[in-house]
């Protein structure tokens, strides 16, 4: 069973390391209205972009997670179509460890490698990005554990390195790190019962102003995850998974004027696997825009991907 999460594992890394993807799920048009049509711009945090800390089967947990973006961009402003791919890689080592029954701490550190093509050429930036650090408490857990709600808040470190040249790009989140001491709060519900699991997920980040006065917009996501139990014996569990997940971007500011074209919106579905032998565990995920609304059109969201394999503690 080892090696066939191994193969597993590799062979959806070379398949799915960022590059494009055609294809996008479709939702109607008025659907999208309904949902976001407040926002008409945006400044997105494409570098930041939630995915989460929802591993069903082994909710505690040591492991390493790659995580891949890839975004349409204009080139410039004399260019009307969208040219410029741009590729955000991450690789994270993240962890959740309980301190008593009901409190957790959650913590990741990513490497990115990113790179956009340009006319010029090829742009690369790769270095550590922003530790992330959460105190997670447990607020309900039924008896029967059908029911379990968990609150969190905490903060993110500016190791990252932040380019001032680069944020007045058509994206200006071609970054390692914001540069700012960011803070977040987060709620996460689980519902099982028998084969069935559902988890709903939303969290906000309150982003800070930098030390070059640069203020990238505060950050809501929320998500819905539904799980299915394909197979389970004695030491292995296999789930499949499919679901939504949203990102809301507020403007992002500068000597503390709001910078147009950077606010908006995404939409994404998901469909993935959870799979566990005793305390290894592997995971994988696609995303697919049903709505993407990004810089006023500037940006395109396009797929996403992670894969991740974890230790439970």
């Amino acid at each position: 069973m080892k090696k066939i999460f191994l193969i597993l594992s590799l062979i959806l890394f070379n398949l799915n390391q960022a590059k494009t993807i055609n294809d996008s799920l479709y939702i109607p048009n008025d659907q999208n209205e309904i949902l976001f049509n407040e926002c008409d711009a945006c400044g997105c945090a494409a570098g930041n972009g939630s995915s989460g800390f929802e591993s069903l089967l082994n909710p505690q947990f040591i492991g390493i997670k790659y995580f891949a973006q890839h975004y349409k961009a204009k080139e410039n402003l004399f260019v009307k179509d969208l040219t410029q791919d741009q590729y955000f890689n991450t690789i994270q080592l993240w962890a959740k460890v309980p301190l008593t029954q009901k409190l957790s701490v959650y913590a990741s550190l990513p490497f990115h490698f990113h790179k956009k093509k340009t006319l010029q050429g090829d742009i690369n930036i790769n270095g550590i990005g922003d530790f992330n650090l959460m105190g997670i408490y447990k607020l309900i857990n039924s008896k029967d554990s059908t029911h379990e709600l968990n609150g969190g808040v905490g903060v993110k470190v500016p190791l990252g390195k932040f380019d001032e040249k680069g944020a007045s790009g058509v994206n200006p989140s071609f970054q390692l790190g914001t540069g700012s001491w960011d803070y977040q709060a987060v709620l996460n519900y689980r519902f099982q019962k028998n084969k069935v699991a559902v988890l709903l997920n939303t969290d906000y980040t309150i982003k800070t102003e930098n030390k070059k006065h640069y203020q990238f917009g505060n950050q809501w996501n929320y998500s819905a995850t539904g799980f299915y139990q394909i197979f389970r014996d004695e030491k292995t569990i296999i789930s499949g998974k499919a679901g939504f997940q949203g990102e809301v971007y507020d403007r992002n500011r500068q000597y503390k004027e709001n910078l147009p074209k950077t606010a908006g919106s995404a939409l994404y579905g998901k469909m993935g696997f959870e799979a566990s032998f005793r305390k290894l565990s592997l995971g994988t995920e696609l995303m697919l825009p049903t709505y993407t609304n990004l810089a006023a059109g500037d940006i395109e969201a396009k797929s996403r991907f992670s894969v991740f394999i974890n230790f439970g503690i």
